[in-house]
């Protein structure tokens, strides 16, 4: 008897939600900036890269009124002239003073650098099963109270490129896995199952592109309080599996913009999976360093093979803090819509509506 098929299917409130959740959470790009200035001088401040002693930081002050700019050295002591005209943007500190640097541009020379901080290619934000350390609650289609709780991150192993810490450019293998599993709330916190990934990419970025290629896994597991709960479960529970390779691409169309597509092909699977599958998205976030939360949106769209290339669609919005590496701390509300995001239940459709707090790595 053939296997019936499935298309991706979007509940009667799904829509209402979207809209909602877009309308009233939906960030908005843009580019603050202070200057502070005076009639009379602008001022330059120069920092040791090795160190941050207040004995270290020089400041070379440029008066309007004056041919040359002065040199405060630190604490106030003493001044020396550097012999350049006032206004002129270009200058150079003495042959002992070469190791203090007038800009905070990182090295755009590739090199060699084992264990590298920063990533190439980062996980995508809405991705239900991308590495990164997370909580979500929500109710389901069916009114259960269920969390999904994940463990995992990506690292950098090798590269060759420059030293950007926020956006690096150049060649850099990486490492990721993760832990994704369900609760069940209203069962003592019984696991329900878990969905287990890992994989090694080789990324690339140049510009505003970025590029990945490698082995992926994923595997999902039964729960043992559910099997222990439930007559028949082991029966019923399947072994879904999929060893494969991936290739995606994500472009910044602007700082604050970015937006991807994977395709995924796989050369062993098991349990109902099947070859084929895509992904595809587009982020909204800070892009660079913050110092206070600021809004993000995400969405993700995952289609399969199994469901004849239905699958199912995540937002999620908030407010979100990105460290000076890219890595992000976030909280906000989570939707999801479409065949179940645990694959030991991947022919069930369910509606996730919630909220969810995310550390991206």
């Amino acid at each position: 008897m053939p296997r019936p098929r499935y298309r991706f299917q979007v509940f009667p409130c799904a829509h209402l939600s979207l809209a909602v959740l877009a309308f009233a959470c939906a960030p908005c790009g843009g580019l603050w900036a202070e200057t502070n200035s005076t009639a009379n001088s602008a001022s330059i401040v120069a920092i040791h890269p090795e160190t941050t002693s207040a004995d270290a930081i020089i400041v070379a002050t440029l008066p309007a009124s004056s041919d040359e700019a002065i040199l405060l050295l630190p604490g106030g002591e003493q001044s020396a002239s550097l012999g350049v005209p006032a206004g002129d943007t270009q200058w150079t500190l003495g042959p002992n003073e070469d190791a203090f640097l007038t800009s905070e541009c990182p090295d755009e020379s590739w090199t060699w650098k084992w264990s590298p901080t920063g990533l190439i290619y980062h996980s995508y934000l809405a991705g239900p099963h991308e590495p990164h350390m997370a909580l979500v609650s929500f109710y389901d289609g069916h009114d259960r109270a269920l969390w999904d709780a994940s463990l995992g991150a990506r690292v950098g192993f090798l590269r060759y490129g420059d030293s950007n810490p926020s956006r690096p450019q150049g060649y850099q293998f990486d490492f990721y896995g993760a832990a994704i599993a369900r609760l069940d709330v209203e069962h003592h916190q019984d696991l329900e199952s878990t969905d287990y990934v890992f994989g090694f990419p080789l990324t690339y970025g140049i510009d505003d592109w970025q590029f990945k290629f490698g082995y992926a896994h994923v595997s999902s597991h039964l729960g043992d309080e559910r099997a222990i709960r439930e007559n028949n479960a082991l029966d019923e529970r399947i072994n879904y599996v999929r060893d494969g390779l991936v290739f995606g691409a994500s472009r910044y169309a602007y700082p604050f913009l970015r937006n991807y597509c994977e395709v995924g092909w796989a050369f062993h699977t098991s349990g109902g999976a099947e070859p084929l599958e895509l992904q595809f998205g587009s982020e909204f976030s800070s892009p660079a360093a913050t110092s206070r939360f600021s809004p993000f949106l995400a969405v993700n769209a995952h289609l399969r093979e199994e469901q004849s290339f239905g699958g199912d669609f995540a937002l999620q919005t908030g407010w979100l803090r990105r460290g000076e590496y890219g890595q992000t701390f976030r909280f906000g509300l989570h939707f999801f819509t479409g065949k179940s995001s645990q694959y030991q239940f991947f022919e069930e459709s369910e509606e996730q509506l919630g909220l969810g707090v995310w550390y991206d790595l």
